[in-house]
């Protein structure tokens, strides 16, 4: 069973303002970007993907992420992060309504292509299932399987949420790239001694030396 994976980026200029105690405002940015790409052209190279969705409204990240062989899907409800994740389900679903799908972080840069492929072979399994995030709190990966919304309740303590909403905890081990995202200065310290990925790895250097 191949996925249609659909990974929600806001506006590169309002994302990673917890990264402020560790990267200039400046600078943000670039790193959201390189972080999304590390993370779309990871999601790519997996066996079980069969292509990637990416949900934003800024032009700069659709351009890049589209060149990646990214499929852009217009943030059009502007609502949040949950908002666009079913926006962007509805419209796969319009093309492809019996394709598997999974939303997925665009802040795992050091994201393994099997890694994730045994993330998504596991949830396989069940109608609807999630990963947790490296912190125990959030969801990294959440997964519907044909015939199943995919009903994301990302936010504050979403490992939780997905719980309640019947969505199954995928319990694996060895998938530390899957569950890695970046949100604080120490989050991007552990993403780059798991191996993050090109961009990620050039946007780090950059950041040292500024």
């Amino acid at each position: 069973m191949q996925w249609i994976m659909v990974v929600p980026l806001k506006a590169l200029a309002r994302a990673k303002s917890r990264l402020s105690d560790t990267a200039a405002d400046g600078l943000r940015p670039g790193l959201a970007l390189a972080f999304a790409q590390d993370t779309v052209a990871a999601a790519l190279a997996c066996p079980e993907v069969a292509g990637v969705a990416v949900v934003t409204g800024d032009a700069l990240a659709g351009r890049e992420l589209a060149a990646l062989g990214a499929r852009i899907v217009p943030d059009e409800p502007g609502g949040g992060l949950n908002a666009a994740l079913r926006h962007a389900a509805t419209a796969v679903r319009t093309t492809h309504p019996h394709t598997p799908l999974a939303a997925l972080n665009a802040d795992l840069p050091a994201l393994r292509p099997l890694e994730l492929a045994r993330v998504l072979t596991a949830a396989a399994e069940f109608p609807r299932a999630f990963l947790t995030d490296a912190a125990g709190i959030g969801t990294t990966l959440l997964a519907a399987s044909p015939g199943h919304e995919l009903l994301p309740a990302f936010g504050t303590d979403s490992r939780a949420r997905h719980r309640a909403s019947g969505a199954t905890e995928l319990l694996l081990t060895a998938v530390d790239s899957v569950r890695q995202d970046v949100d604080t200065g120490a989050d991007l310290r552990a993403a780059l001694a798991l191996g993050a990925g090109p961009r990620t790895a050039v946007a780090a250097q950059r950041l040292k030396a500024a």
